[in-house]
Parts: structure tokens; C-alpha cells; sequence
């Protein structure tokens, strides 16, 4: 059972078993990770969710919510992730109606010895989860694109960015 230091899956043990990577002597730092969502709808419906006229009300609110809710829950959904005491946690989405696009942009911080990704990616994939729930009753052929780490920062392995981040 090693640390977390060897190359490879390090969600794997020797023996081939699922494990959760030892963390303890990890030194603390500040981490930080930035995740994305894309939600494609038609533009009638980004129009409605853009003005906060849907079905079901405000849109956005609650995705943004749901998102900050779900960032403090990663650890218990995720199985073999830390659970974490978060510094920061929030969602912001962007509206282009003309692409019929909703952009969900979610940051999570801690310091801690283990990355904060799983909770970036857990918020930016259940706003937009929120997001197909709200508007469902107009338009059933929403389609959540892609969940995708933008940016990472802290700890042994330092920063890293996604190409074509914007």
C-alpha cells in the first residue's frame, strides 16, 4: 500500500484492488480547480433559461446551487475521493442564446493534501444536471455536451491547464 507517489493508476493497490490513495504525509498547500460544463439546447429554450422564464421558473439559481451542494458532497459520492473542508465553492453560468449554449464554469478551493478537481467537476456536472431538469418540460432533447477539468493548481504536481481553455 503505497502513498500515492508511484506512477500509474494510484487508485489501484499491488494486488489489484480498488484503494484509496494514503494522503497523510502529504504536505498541506492551497489547491484549487476550475471545471466546465456544456449544456446545448435549442434557442428558444437558452432563450427562456437566459431570462429566467422556464417552465420551472429561474434556471440558473438553482443550477448554481445544486452545483455549490453537490462540490461539498463529492467526497460521498465519489467513492474513493477525500472528502474535503472546502474554502471555496461556486458556479457560474453564461448564456448564449444564439448557439442555444449554456456554459457552466465551476471553482472549488481547499487547502489540503488532495486536489479539489473531483469537486469542481462533481459542481459544473450537477448544475448542468439541474440545468436539463429545469427546462425538461420544454424541450426533452437537451444534451450535456461535456464535463471537462479546466485548471488545477497546489500540491507536488503544481499547475495545469486544459488546452484550449479559455
Amino acid at each position: 500500500m503505497g502513498g500515492g507517489d508511484e506512477p500509474g493508476l494510484t487508485h489501484i493497490g499491488p494486488d489489484g484492488a480498488a484503494r484509496m490513495v494514503d494522503v497523510g504525509a502529504k504536505p498541506e498547500s492551497e489547491r484549487r480547480a476550475v471545471a466546465e460544463a456544456r449544456v446545448a439546447m435549442t434557442a428558444a429554450t437558452a432563450r427562456a433559461v437566459a431570462e429566467g422564464d422556464g417552465p420551472k421558473g429561474d434556471v440558473l439559481g438553482p443550477a448554481r446551487l445544486a452545483g455549490i451542494a453537490a462540490a461539498k458532497q463529492a467526497g460521498g459520492l465519489v467513492p474513493l475521493a477525500h472528502p474535503l473542508p472546502l474554502s471555496f465553492a461556486d458556479v457560474a453560468a453564461e448564456v448564449d442564446v444564439g448557439a442555444g449554449l449554456v456554459v457552466l464554469t465551476a471553482e472549488a478551493r481547499c487547502v489540503g493534501r488532495t486536489g479539489v478537481e473531483i469537486e469542481a467537476m462533481a459542481a459544473a456536472a450537477i448544475a448542468a444536471l439541474t440545468v436539463y431538469d429545469m427546462v425538461k418540460g420544454v424541450e426533452r432533447g437537451v444534451v450535456i455536451e461535456r464535463v471537462r477539468l479546466l485548471h488545477k493548481s497546489g500540491g507536488a504536481s503544481g499547475e495545469w491547464n486544459a488546452a484550449g481553455a479559455r
